[in-house]
């Protein structure tokens, strides 16, 4: 009996095997977990143990078997602010779940789980309490009359807690919940499952047995599931009796080795520095496997949450009195610690340090600068850190708005959210936490439409005119059985001559044409290797079944197909010239260029890049035959093809071989051989995140009609300048120098209007109890000017000055600028100008700040400026005779 198999399970890849195990023996077929980057795009991240079975519990895919257990990395950041706080919050965690597809249903769930939980892992009866939903009489009599559960340790819940579904509509079903009592000693007279201190729920049993209508009315699914759900971490905390689930040996490894870095120790820390220790051995978790399954760090979507992840590491690193570089230690322990179960962590090891030490070295420089603009935020004594600042610490500082916000509760001080996101729609940025719901709904006709398709065969390889047959017909996402001139539609076929948009390759552009009909196409992309042509009706008439010929553009695909190889030989010359370690991060082969993302910690050298260029070059002379064939990826990969990182493979892959050059997996098209490209030219090439490089390039037709248009711009500089090409570098040098010295003409001009603007100012100050107050506006100014005459003005009228500046620059863009310049003696009676000038500039819609003596602020309310220098006149004339009174 599989009871006896196992003695004693403590450890968490024990517990971890002795699931699967279990579920096996019991006909299950062991799935292994799928990456954190879902092919759902409903969700941005694997967010739940189900989420990889989705399409099978809809009946869009055929099931791997009856019965299937898997132990599935998930991540959630929608509870983040609750990590390390509570017990049992986490970023990452590993679901183990078994389910079934229309086969076992509600006796079967119970009764393994009851004896998984009781023989395997050995939980006594006496600390577990069963939940079930208030009608669901099958299981609570299934509970107590077959199980023989005591009834007092049955708990009838409501909607709210055990009733599953994933939307207003779709399946649905309810649920039976299995929690733990660490204090059964305490009774079943008053039992409250919400005591998160007694009780864990620690094993979730979902019986989806319905389907709601838009009406709300529940109906029986012809085929019921099992959707079951273990939190690893929490069966962990309870076999290896821990007070909560970061002390277990899934996670406490990693808090052992940052106790080590701080010269902290972990038990006798405060609570507050506890918490910090947990977010890093919770976060490590997360960073290595989303790095791993090809996520970088980046401002938008699942790049966003690992950058957000990585820079609270720093900050609570920082909290901790870590000042080095830290996070690669630690994550090289998470590493060890997951790898036999997850083998793309030891395959990923260097990628993976790599990235997060980039990452960190980049948010190390910019977290420096930016606590001080925090700092000084905090010590200025206002309670709200405005939108525009928020902002400011986001875009410039690489703060995340997250990040501002914890900092600042910290010091009891309040975030203008609403300030801040109006800043961002200004620049149209956004940064998406992932969403904590699946959708079984599928609301729209077109994603459920398109699972009932065959794959399209693609046969353009060799051919660009084809015959196929219409299978479907999308009108505005719905599927229509035709289509007449004038609309746009996307058409699927069941063969076609067009590439569909996959791997960086952008679709074939062409016509679909019958005898009376034709359609204008312009883009192809493909749904989970459905094809769409997507154009527009230009004559005639389009139906179902009708059989139709592709004519796919001959000149395009040729550029495409150009670009395409040169990618490849791109790649193949970094790796020769740069480092061996370059890696693709993303691409775009289009029919103008071609764009390549790789990573790199340092920019490409001028001399590196001619280097590249060359060897492409070298390359493309030598015409060299492109071997492409179909085979095994252990082969390919044994060959020595490559993979791109994160990309999802099939067991069968296409490899494209350039002999001696370059082999990679890759189903786009290409030459037939090198000298096909002609020529290729880098045009550019700059960082586009931390530890990112892009380059840009051009090969065939493109390359020729870029040089083309250069020698055409050079020519007419020639013309322009009167002087030969090869002279054209000094000429333009030697312009520069004048206009240089132009340029300081000019500013030693601006510099004495300015000076003629405010050198009589001086006499107009008011006299307060022998301190002198001049507050005035000079329009015209820029912020240097502004200041270098608040500084001066304070300088004539010595230590016991108190001088506040306020201009429009340019009547045109209708700012606002304010300087407040503070005598010695004035900072030392308790005045401080970067106070006071933050609630100045409020009252113009602005904000800013500084030191006790200095201070700047910008607005943008030029309407309001009047009433913000009499305030700050005013203000200033009471303290000071509040002062004498002294």
């Amino acid at each position: 009996m599989t009871s006896r198999l196992i003695k004693k399970i403590i450890t968490g890849d024990e517990i971890r095997n002795a699931f699967l195990k279990f579920y096996s023996e019991k006909f299950h077929k062991i799935i292994p977990s799928a990456s954190l980057v879902p092919d759902d795009p409903t969700v941005m991240l694997t967010i739940a143990g189900m989420l990889p079975f989705k399409p099978v519990f809809l009946g869009l895919k055929e099931r791997p078997s009856k019965r299937a257990t898997s132990s599935q990395k998930c991540i959630r950041t929608n509870d983040i602010e609750n990590v390390g706080v509570t017990a049992r919050h986490h970023t990452f965690f590993e679901m183990l779940g078994n389910f079934s597809f229309g086969d076992y249903f509600k006796r079967e769930a119970i009764q393994w789980a009851w004896e998984l939980v009781t023989k395997i892992y050995k939980l006594s009866s006496d600390n577990i309490i069963v939940s079930v939903f208030h009608e669901d009489e099958e299981s609570e009599k299934i509970w107590r009359e077959e199980i023989g559960i005591n009834p007092d340790r049955i708990v009838k819940l409501g909607e709210k807690d055990n009733f599953w579904s994933s939307g207003k509509t779709g399946p649905c079903g309810p649920c039976s919940e299995l929690y733990y009592d660490f204090n059964p000693e305490k009774g079943l007279k008053y039992v409250d499952l919400e005591d998160g201190d007694r009780f864990i729920e620690f094993y979730n049993l979902v019986f989806m047995q319905h389907n709601r209508d838009s009406n709300g009315k529940l109906t029986d699914l012809k085929f019921k599931n099992i959707d079951t759900g273990m939190g690893l971490e929490r069966m962990a905390q309870i076999l290896q009796k821990k007070s909560n689930n970061y002390e277990t040996d899934l996670i406490f490894p990693i808090i052992k080795k940052a106790s080590e870095i701080s010269s902290l120790d972990y038990f006798s820390s405060d609570e507050r520095t506890k918490i910090s220790f947990k977010i890093l051995g919770d976060h490590t978790r997360a960073v290595i496997h989303l790095i791993s399954d090809g996520v970088s760090a980046s401002n938008l979507g699942r790049g966003y949450i690992l950058r957000r992840l990585l820079r609270r590491m720093v900050r609570h690193g920082r909290l901790l009195g870590i000042t080095k570089e830290f996070l690669s230690d630690i994550a090289s322990v998470g590493i060890k610690l997951m790898e036999n179960y997850y083998p793309d962590l030891k395959n990923n090891n260097e990628l993976i340090l790599s990235e997060i030490k980039i990452e960190e070295v980049r948010f190390r420089e910019t977290l420096e600068r930016g606590e001080k603009l925090l700092d000084e935020i905090i010590s200025s004594g206002q309670k709200l850190i405005t939108g525009f600042k928020a902002f400011e610490l986001y875009d410039t500082y690489g703060f995340p708005l997250e990040l501002t916000e914890e900092i600042a509760g910290e010091n009891n001080i309040k975030v203008d959210i609403e300030g801040f996101q109006r800043e961002m729609d200004a620049q149209k940025e956004r940064a998406k936490a992932a969403s904590s719901k699946i959708d079984l709904t599928l609301e729209g006709s077109l994603e459920r439409e398109i699972d009932s398709f065959n794959k399209t065969i693609f046969n353009g390889e060799d051919c660009l005119d084809s015959e196929a047959k219409i299978q479907g017909i999308f009108l505005d996402s719905n599927f229509v059985k035709k289509a007449s001139e004038g609309q746009r539609v996307q058409i699927v076929l069941d063969q076609t001559s067009f590439y569909g948009e996959s791997g960086g390759q952008v679709g074939d552009i062409g016509i679909i044409c019958s005898t009376d009909a034709e359609v204008l196409v312009d883009k192809v992309v493909r749904k989970k290797n459905v094809f769409l042509h997507d154009g527009i009706v230009k004559n005639g008439i389009l139906t179902v079944g009708q059989t139709i010929k592709t004519i796919v553009n001959p000149a395009k695909r040729a550029r495409a197909s150009a670009n395409h190889t040169a990618t490849h030989l791109l790649q193949s010359a970094l790796k020769e010239v740069v480092n061996k370690n370059v890696s693709q991060k993303g691409s775009l082969v289009a029919f103008n260029k071609l764009r390549f993302d790789f990573n790199a910690s340092k920019p490409v050298s001028e001399d590196q890049i001619r280097k590249v260029e060359s060897l492409v070059n070298s390359w493309i002379i030598q015409n060299h035959p492109l071997v492409i064939k179909n085979m095994p990826k252990r082969e390919a990969l044994e060959k020595g093809a490559l993979a791109m990182f994160g990309e999802k493979y099939g067991d069968e892959v296409r490899v494209v071989d350039v002999p001696g050059v370059s082999m990679e997996l890759c189903g786009g098209t290409h030459v037939k051989n090198t000298s096909e490209l002609g020529c290729f030219k880098i045009i550019s090439e700059e960082g586009i995140s931390a530890g990112v490089r892009r380059i840009e390039a051009l090969s065939g037709q493109s390359a020729f009609d870029y040089f083309s248009e250069r020698n055409f711009l050079v020519n007419k500089l020639s013309d322009l300048l009167k002087a030969n090409p090869s002279q054209l570098f000094d000429r333009v040098n030697n312009l520069q120098s004048e206009l240089i010295n132009k340029n300081k003409e000019i500013q030693k001009m601006k510099d004495e209007i300015a000076y003629f603007k405010y050198s009589s100012l001086h006499s107009s100050a008011e006299i307060v109890n022998s301190f002198s107050i001049l507050v005035n506006q000079i329009d015209g100014l820029d912020g240097d000017s502004l200041q270098s005459a608040a500084l001066n003005l304070t300088s004539q009228l010595g230590n016991k000055s108190l001088v506040i500046l306020a201009g429009i620059p340019n009547p045109e863009n209708r700012k606002l600028l304010f300087v407040v310049s503070f005598g010695d003696e004035v900072v030392k009676i308790g005045l401080h100008a970067g106070k006071l000038i933050n609630e100045i500039a409020r009252i113009c819609a602005g904000g800013g700040g500084g030191k006790p003596n200095f201070a700047q602020a910008g607005a943008r309310d030029i309407d309001k400026l009047d009433f913000a220098l009499d305030y700050a006149k005013n203000h200033l004339q009471k303290t000071l005779e509040s002062y004498s009174d002294k």
